[in-house]
This record gives structure tokens, C-alpha cells and sequence, in this order.
């Protein structure tokens, strides 16, 4: 575990730790405002600091900070530690599920949709239900609960019988584990933490109606990735610019015996890591066979 987080950015098929990394380290950074400003006196200032992450239970506000629709499932509660504990351990397992089968980008993708689920649902009940209405809270909701509720969710209805082994329980099928978590939330909507536990909900049905859709030959989250395929390509453009200058690479070296070429393969490779297994072609899964052998 160690090592893969230690190599979190550089190796393939690790979407789960750089997301667990990406919260914790906003933990701690906010930890370390938080200390600073309350030291200082300036306790306010962090209150400002700390909305910017939170989503708010008003419509109004939340149009004027319209951003915490997706960074409120980076952040977690400073004032009890568990809270990010918890939700990262969730993150890890059922996250290294998920990329086994279904690849980095759709568990990027389908985090962020499992945020954006939690928060239209808090936010639609806290602005329509009078009973919600009644007890919203003015800090708002962080925690990245929802979007884990999402992969949870879409690992249970991709493999419903896969088994994790439990501490003190042994065996137990996700789907049980899933169907446990979503009752809890179920009752959690009248509790002290209503918001959380709807975000809960939220989440996942995204995660459910996520992967049926995928089974149908659809991806609600093509989006989320093309934005972020966007991005990394301005960024190694200019990398890729810097390592060619001034070095020729012929990148066509054969296999021997093989009508594949090294840079058809490493093509191959980083559509798995970026995919899955699943969405190579079946052209290209008997290059990679060809080339194996």
C-alpha cells in the first residue's frame, strides 16, 4: 500500500490514491489554515475560507458559489477525524474494485457524478421539503460520502456477489454491504446529519443508474472525461515538446515475429489503464494476444 501511494502519479490504473491523496492533502492544508487563523485571531477569516469548499443548503447562495457543487466532496469535517478515516478506507477498497474491472477514468468520472448527484439532492431537498427547509444548517455539507456511495453502489451492481472479507464478520457479499449502507442512510435522513445522508442517496443512484447504463452501451460520464483528456493534453503537449527537442525515437520497433509494432502496443496499454480491458476493440485484443505470445 506503501508503494502505491508513494508512486500514485506515475503509475497506471491508480485513480483511487490520487483521490484519496487530493483529500487529504486538502485536509491538511485546511488543518493548517485553520490553526494559523485561529491562533492569530482571525477565526472569521477561516469561516470565509472554509464556505468556498462547502456546499450551502440555500439556492441562493449556492448560485454565487457555485463550485462547492464539486469541491464539498473533497472536503471533510475538521473537527472529527474519523470522518475523512472512514470515507478514504471506503475509497480504497471499493476503488480498487472498480479500476480492476472498469478503468481510471470511469472511476474519476463517476466520483465526480456521485458529488454532483449528492449535491442536486441536498440541495433540490433543502429548497422544496419544509422539513429540510426547517433544519438547514448555514455552514453547509462537505464530505466526499456521496461520490463513495456512487462507486460503492456501481461495484455492487456490477459484481453483486464479489466478497470482501469483513474484520469480526468473515465473508460478505457487496451487495449486502451496499444494501446495509443504503438503509442506514435511508433512516440517517431525519437524523442530525439529514444532508449528509441524502447526498448519501444521491450517490448512490448515480452510481446504480451509472453502470446500467454502461451495460447498455452508454457513458453518463464521457463528459468528465473529456474535459480532463483536455487538459492533460495541454499539459504533456508542451512535456512531449521539451523530451523530442533535439532527440529522434523511431517508436515503430517490431516484435520479432509479429506484425505489431511497439507503438501499437503502448497504445493498447494506456487505453487499459485508461478503460479497462473491456473497451479495447477486438482488433486490438488479438494484437495484444499476437504480441504476448
Amino acid at each position: 500500500m506503501f508503494e502505491e501511494f508513494k508512486h500514485a502519479f506515475q503509475r497506471p490504473n491508480h485513480a483511487h490514491v490520487q483521490l484519496i491523496l487530493i483529500n487529504v492533502l486538502l485536509f491538511l492544508i485546511l488543518a493548517v489554515v485553520l490553526v494559523v487563523t485561529t491562533i492569530a485571531g482571525f477565526e472569521k477569516s477561516f469561516s470565509i475560507i472554509y464556505a468556498q469548499f462547502s456546499l450551502p443548503p440555500s439556492l441562493a447562495v449556492f448560485l454565487n458559489r457555485p463550485w462547492t457543487i464539486l469541491t464539498y466532496g473533497f472536503t471533510h469535517s475538521l473537527t472529527d477525524i474519523w470522518h475523512i478515516i472512514f470515507n478514504m478506507i471506503s475509497l480504497y477498497w471499493f476503488g480498487k474494485l472498480f479500476i480492476e474491472y472498469l478503468g481510471n477514468d470511469r472511476l474519476i468520472a463517476l466520483y465526480i457524478l456521485g458529488a454532483i448527484a449528492g449535491g442536486i439532492v441536498y440541495l433540490s431537498l433543502y429548497n422544496s421539503v419544509p422539513f429540510f427547509m426547517q433544519r438547514a444548517n448555514s455552514a453547509g455539507m462537505v464530505g466526499a460520502s456521496g461520490a463513495i456511495f456512487a462507486i460503492m453502489v456501481g461495484c455492487a451492481t456490477l459484481l453483486p456477489n464479489y466478497t470482501f472479507y469483513l474484520m469480526f464478520f468473515g465473508p460478505v457479499r457487496i451487495k449486502y454491504i451496499a444494501l446495509i449502507f443504503i438503509v442506514v442512510s435511508f433512516i440517517g435522513t431525519v437524523s442530525a446529519n439529514a444532508g449528509g445522508n441524502l447526498a448519501h442517496l444521491g450517490g448512490a443512484a448515480i452510481g446504480y443508474l451509472y453502470v446500467r447504463q454502461l451495460q447498455s452501451g452508454r457513458n453518463l460520464g464521457n463528459w468528465i472525461t473529456w474535459i480532463l483528456d483536455k487538459i492533460k493534453s495541454i499539459r504533456f503537449r508542451r512535456v512531449k515538446m521539451k523530451i523530442n527537442r533535439g532527440q529522434t525515437t523511431s517508436g515503430n520497433n517490431s516484435f520479432p515475429g509479429q506484425a505489431v509494432s511497439q507503438k501499437e502496443i503502448d497504445t493498447i496499454l494506456d487505453k487499459i489503464s485508461a478503460g479497462g480491458y473491456d473497451s479495447l476493440s477486438r482488433e486490438e485484443k488479438e494484437k495484444l494476444f499476437r504480441a504476448g505470445k
